[in-house]
């Protein structure tokens, strides 16, 4: 695991499904030593999806709040957001499509964003799916949806102190090329 102590402020943790991302940032948040915030934006739509987010949450065990905010990322990030304490968003995918499903301008909401997270008050992790790496989906919705969550990993990514790429549960770092240390405070 990456030596955390000086450099980035806000980490973009991306892979594809069940790559180890949400573990590899739930441990980068754990080995800061700050106040943890998951920040969640899951929401339980069916049975199947409850139990995923009570086991995800299971996972995260002791020393971590839990905030749900499947629309208002933005805002939460900025008033959850400060030193000494450290905010896991996870994840960037569900954010974008709950966008979409709402009738938001997902474009906006990710500018929006993608401003945010250099401002923030206090360090910050974003995971996200890289889902442009698969098949070409069959649906309009599918595509559009690939699309804008494309652009937003980009944007997200362009913000971000450092960028890391997770597949088959290996980090890679994309940005910057050095180790990933924290400065809390």
């Amino acid at each position: 695991m990456e030596t955390i102590s000086v450099g980035a402020r806000s980490v973009l943790v991306l892979g594809g499904a069940r790559s180890g991302k949400s573990a590899y940032a739930q441990r980068l948040a754990e080995a800061a030593g700050a106040e943890r915030l998951f920040l969640a934006t899951a929401e339980a739509g069916d049975a199947e999806m409850a139990d995923r987010i009570a086991r995800h949450k299971a996972t995260r065990g002791e020393g971590w709040t839990t905030r749900e905010e499947p629309l208002d990322l933005v805002q939460a990030l900025a008033a959850e957001a400060r030193p000494g304490r450290i905010v896991l968003v996870d994840c960037l995918t569900l954010w974008v499509t709950n966008l979409m499903f709402s009738g938001r301008d997902v474009e906006s909401e990710v500018a929006r964003l993608a401003q945010a997270v250099g401002r923030l008050a206090g360090p910050a992790i974003l995971v996200s799916n890289e889902v442009g790496l698969a098949l070409v989906p069959e649906t309009r919705l599918g595509r559009d949806f690939r699309d804008l969550q494309g652009r937003a990993n980009a944007a997200v990514a362009r913000a971000a102190d450092a960028v890391v790429f997770l597949a088959a549960g290996l980090p890679t770092m994309m940005k910057p090329a050095a180790p990933l240390e924290w400065r809390l405070g």
